[in-house]
């Protein structure tokens, strides 16, 4: 059996809603993909799920991840009138939130609402250039009082999601609303279905949750792993569009890339500088499959892959790969399917690649 396309994987997967800490639909489908090749997964009591690959002993054991959650918003409160408030989960643009559509994830079924924007005809020019902090928006779902709301199983807790969305543009380029990071879900799965039947390291698959709320839910499943060589799939800053031309040269369209410094710098004193073996492992793949490699290296953006490098008493080899996306964490994002398909080829060949004598100490 076969999976369908990247592209068609990465539409489906971010019509599925699947708040950080509410993604049991979004990890059901990957499972369910998983099945489909015969393979076998598991889940920990976080949600994360984890599918092995048996290899050979003798290689160091890999660990791919990507994370299946999404960012959004918790209810905070309900209005008597019926209005909602909402509390950011994520790094949610506040400047880009009024008149969104929105998603509420309730037990009785999921409900369409929007972020309300006070009508412009009685938008004064002092508030015309001003952005509303979060926690003055409310959302509107149609309800006329507090107990119609609950009534529809709205109650404090319940997730909110942008209302999920694909859309797809010239020359087949993606636009979605949670490209961050079901694309690299399905580039994982391409990746599961190339992997299954050759030889190579040991190598544990992991869709991971709550990286968007506190960048740490994979680490279960790498503590239980134990891998020599964790990799993270996740976006790279596309870099081509007029707002974003002096913060590097990774373009959609131009291929995979790696990730050669990455540093939050906002708060959280993390980030990465990748092991140089894998650096050069990538780097001979990409030449051994013909394929452009992008160099990515920027502050203000972090992955789980911080946390896992220091686990184990010898720490673990890390290296950040993605795929060129526009627009990160707002409710349409853009990514390219060709720099997808490209990613998974560049980490099969990588992975083909590892022999015994990968040298991964210092």
């Amino acid at each position: 059996m076969t999976l369908p396309s990247v592209a068609d994987l990465t539409t489906q997967l971010m019509l599925i809603p699947g708040l950080a800490g509410y993604e049991t639909r979004v990890a059901a489908a990957i499972a369910a993909h998983l099945e489909t090749l015969g393979l076998p997964h598991t889940s920990d009591r976080l949600g994360n799920l984890t599918c092995t690959i048996p290899g050979d002993p003798a290689l160091p054991p890999v660990m791919i991840f990507t994370h299946i959650d999404q960012l959004g918003f918790i209810v905070r409160k309900i209005e008597p009138s019926g209005l909602i408030r909402l509390e950011r989960l994520g790094g949610v643009p506040e400047r880009a939130l009024p008149a969104q559509a929105v998603l509420l994830c309730t037990d009785h079924g999921d409900l369409p609402a929007l972020i309300a924007n006070k009508s412009h005809h009685a938008t004064t020019p002092e508030e015309k250039y001003k952005v509303l902090p979060y926690a003055e928006l409310y959302v509107d779902a149609g309800f006329t009082s507090k107990a119609e709301a609950e009534a529809a199983g709205v109650r404090i807790g319940t997730p909110v999601t942008y209302l999920p969305r694909a859309l797809t543009l010239a020359g087949g380029r993606i636009a979605g609303t949670s490209v961050d990071d079901r694309a690299g879900c399905a580039a994982l799965l391409k990746l599961a279905e190339a992997r299954r039947a050759k030889p190579g390291p040991t190598l544990h698959l992991v869709w991971s949750v709550q990286e968007e709320y506190n960048l740490r839910g994979v680490l279960p499943a790498a503590t239980a792993l134990q891998p020599a060589i964790a990799v993270q799939i996740d976006l790279l800053l596309a870099c081509d569009t007029p707002d974003m031309t002096a913060r590097g040269d990774v373009t959609l369209g131009g291929g995979p890339g790696i990730s050669l410094y990455s540093f939050h710098g906002r708060g959280t004193l993390n980030g990465v500088i990748p092991h140089p073996a894998l650096v050069r492992l990538m780097e001979t793949a990409a030449a051994t499959a013909n394929l452009p490699l992008q160099r990515s290296a920027h502050t203000g953006a972090l992955t789980d892959l911080s946390y896992i490098q220091f686990m184990g008493p010898e720490g673990v080899a890390c290296l950040d790969v993605g795929f060129p996306m526009r627009y990160s964490h707002s409710a349409l994002e853009v990514v390219d399917p060709k720099d997808l398909e490209a990613l998974v080829t560049l980490l099969d060949t990588a992975l083909s690649a590892i022999t015994p004598d990968l040298k991964l100490t210092r």
